[in-house]
């Protein structure tokens, strides 16, 4: 018995939960140390690397063209839940406006407290992206990783970091905090990419 908030997988899904799955009713919060609480007017997304340096505010993001999208998340700890519904800022409309260096390949996301995973250019600037600052209607709270996080839905759930404070562009592939403790450094939910042997 999977109890009253993880259900087995339905066999009618068309494919959407990943190998090893169950199911999620609710949304669990799983965060490696404290949670950290900010206003969302302190939100500053920097950005560094191999770009043209930049900032953008809280108040820049909420300038930029609002996109709501609806898509299944998946956690490296098993559980799926589907059809979450999201606002925020694309990834591609933000980077219509940050000038990258032609050899950067990859982005480290780095986010309050000093936690960090990274992405290729390629899954970081896929059109269903989000710098998300709202969920199911409502601001993003804390504990999920508001005021403001990345939403990367084809991947582990830890590759959309909450909090997030930086974007740093790299000219090669380097392990963020999790990849450095073992996971994947993709973490393709469909191919069960959750640890680094896998």
């Amino acid at each position: 018995m999977l109890g009253k908030f993880f259900k087995k997988p339905k066999d009618d899904l068309n494919g959407r939960i990943p190998p090893g799955q169950t199911l999620s009713v609710r949304f669990p919060v799983l965060t490696y140390g404290p949670t950290p609480h900010y206003a969302p007017q302190d939100v500053v997304v920097r950005i560094t690397g191999l770009a043209q340096p930049r900032e953008f505010t809280w108040a820049d993001l909420l300038a930029l063209p609002q996109t709501t999208l609806t898509y299944d998340i998946h956690c490296v700890t098993h559980w799926s839940k589907l059809d979450t519904t999201w606002t925020g800022v694309r990834v591609t409309d933000l980077m219509a406006l940050v000038q990258v260096d032609p050899g950067a390949t990859h982005v480290m996301q780095r986010s309050v407290g000093g936690y960090s995973t990274n992405l290729s250019l390629d899954d970081f600037t896929r059109p269903e992206n989000l710098l998300a600052h709202t969920y199911e209607g409502e601001p993003l709270d804390p504990e999920h990783g508001g005021p403001l996080r990345l939403v990367v839905p084809h991947l582990y759930f830890w590759k959309s970091a909450k909090w997030l404070t930086e974007l740093e562009f790299m000219g090669e592939d380097r392990p963020g905090f999790w990849e450095e403790n073992g996971y994947h450094m993709r973490g393709d939910p469909f191919k069960e990419e959750r640890y680094d042997d896998d």
